[in-house]
């Protein structure tokens, strides 16, 4: 599958532009991570682009999810980012790095997200990685984030520090495209 083929999968099959948004996001930093660590940036960027794809079918029935998605690629995708969307849904442990890459990236983008949107600019260019850090700590702060999810970075050897500023630069770099 292309990337072109699964945006438009996720334009189809994904009714809200903030759930596109964060698809678009998971996508940039997957494949920020995949750079960072030598892998294929084209597979790790479509498990990021495709992993919540059967979100408007599943968000009532989260047993489900993940595995929808798997009946709405068929074979369409390479099996390792059928396993890394299970395992980002903890429908499977994660195990690979793409898996257990994805499996953090998930909450990070939206932890990231709501850091900027806190901010008077409303922009990814008024939030750093201190800020982001600081943010992280507070508990009442972006609830919705699982901070265990998202410190199981260091599962695959990036400090918390180190993953959200690869994050946070990746999310920077589409920023137009993300309205942030």
């Amino acid at each position: 599958m292309t990337r072109d083929e699964a945006l438009a999968l996720v334009k189809k099959h994904v009714s809200t532009k903030n759930l596109v948004n964060h698809c678009l996001a998971c996508e940039a930093i997957m494949r920020k991570l995949a750079k960072h660590f030598g892998e294929d940036e084209e597979l790790w960027g479509l498990a990021g682009l495709l992993h919540d794809l059967d979100y408007d079918y599943t968000k009532d029935k989260p047993e489900e999810h993940g595995y929808k998605t798997l009946e709405i690629l068929g074979d369409s995708v390479r099996p390792e980012i059928k396993n890394a969307i299970l395992a980002h849904c903890e429908k499977k442990v994660p195990e690979t790095l793409m898996e257990k890459a994805l499996y953090a990236v998930d909450p990070t983008s939206g932890f990231i997200v709501a850091g900027a949107l806190i901010k008077p600019e409303k922009k990814l260019s008024a939030i750093n990685v201190e800020f982001l850090m600081n943010r992280f700590k507070e508990k009442g702060f972006a609830r919705g984030a699982n901070r265990e999810q998202i410190r199981s970075c260091e599962s695959f050897g990036l400090s918390l520090e180190e993953f959200l500023s690869i994050s946070l630069e990746a999310m920077k770099e589409i920023a137009d495209q993300i309205g942030l």
